[in-house]
């Protein structure tokens, strides 16, 4: 397959980038500075350029085209200002969406936040941040042109990942090691059949593919 990851140089994404090239994919890494294309060549992955705050729908899916996957797993990160949050969390996702649909790709996945909620309230950063993260994934909803997944992580970190997951619709709060977050887009990338699904993700007792098997319906 080849899979096409917006916010290619983040966390989550580098990690995903190294089990998809390992398996054989083709990946390609949307990141916004020149200077970190080494970081995903060395993770196995295609570095692709573009800004997603300034770039058309045309120019993303100019780079969309002939993916069988689309990730957004881009986000303005934890030093950002509620401006960010707007044009990265909420902005750059739709954007990312709508190209998607555009280069008519199907399938995206989109790295969402346990929490997030177009109705959530209050004025802190953090607040702003998951009404954005909500709005991007309603927006999400909305379009029947993708086979579109929701993941939510809970509390992100980063320890080793230890293959033992817990993926439902709901799972309560809880702990996540980035790596495992990586192993279980690896997995919703081979699974269509888990298109339409919200689903949240903690550490658990089931093996990844197990638990994607699981809520896929298998």
């Amino acid at each position: 397959m080849r899979i096409v990851i917006a916010g290619g140089h983040g966390q989550i994404a580098l990690r995903l980038e190294r089990l998809l090239a390992a398996r054989g994919d083709e990946v390609a890494g949307i990141i916004r500075k020149a200077e970190q294309a080494d970081d995903l060549r060395q993770a196995g992955a295609e570095p692709v350029v573009l800004d997603l705050e300034s770039a058309s729908v045309d120019e993303v899916a100019e780079r969309l085209r002939g993916a069988d996957v689309a990730v957004f797993a881009a986000g303005a990160g934890p030093g950002s200002g509620a401006a960010r949050k707007d044009t990265v969390d909420k902005a750059a996702a739709v954007l990312f969406a709508d190209a998607a649909v555009k280069a008519g790709v199907r399938r995206f996945l989109i790295v969402s936040s346990m929490g997030a909620d177009p109705e959530h309230e209050g004025d802190e950063i953090f607040d702003v941040y998951l009404r954005a993260k909500g709005e991007a994934d309603a927006y999400v909803r909305g379009l029947d042109a993708l086979d579109w997944t929701i993941l939510r992580p809970g509390r992100l970190t980063d320890d080793a990942g230890t293959g033992l997951v817990r993926l439902e619709a709901h799972t309560g709060r809880g702990p996540i090691p980035r790596e495992d977050v990586a192993a279980v887009l690896a997995e919703l990338a081979d699974t269509p059949a888990t298109a339409g699904l919200t689903l949240e993700l903690i550490s658990g007792s089931a093996p990844v593919s197990v638990a994607v098997k699981s809520v896929a319906g298998n």
